[in-house]
């Protein structure tokens, strides 16, 4: 079984996550420049053997499509043609944010730490990542 990799994109950067090979754990892994992002998981692909993505979508309170929902859906297009070997699932990702900043406030980091924008991706996808695998033991 391979791993399952989850990204919370953004404009400017994407937090990522991923799993053990067991899919028991998620851990946070990195946080890459947007523009950077395939080229990233091309060479962790050929590194790690991963069957799998989770992307997360931002949709607005209601549901409905916000700025960022476009590309994000883009992404998942790009993960499609570029790793057709892979599944690559979509989940709403409302409140990871919210969430990922109160894990930090709650972990005791600094305002420094709170400030680094990166870290919050990295926390928001692994938000995403530990939400997919409750769901997927079901």
């Amino acid at each position: 079984m391979g791993r399952v990799l989850a990204i919370d994109p953004g404009a400017r950067r994407c937090g990522l996550a991923v799993t053990d090979p067991l899919r028991l754990i998620a851990t946070a892994l990195d946080t890459v420049d947007a523009g950077a992002l395939l080229d990233h998981l091309r060479r962790y692909l050929h590194r790690e053997a991963v069957d799998g993505f989770v992307v997360g979508v931002p949709r607005g309170l209601d549901g409905g499509p916000t700025d960022g929902t476009a590309p994000a859906l883009a992404l998942v297009e790009s993960l499609r043609k570029t790793f057709p070997q892979c599944f690559v699932e979509v989940v709403d990702e409302r409140f990871t944010s919210v969430l990922a900043e109160r894990t930090l406030l709650a972990s005791g980091k600094g305002r420094q730490a709170r400030r680094d924008k990166g870290q919050l991706d990295r926390i928001s996808a692994t938000i995403l990542l530990q939400d997919w695998l409750r769901r997927a033991a079901r």
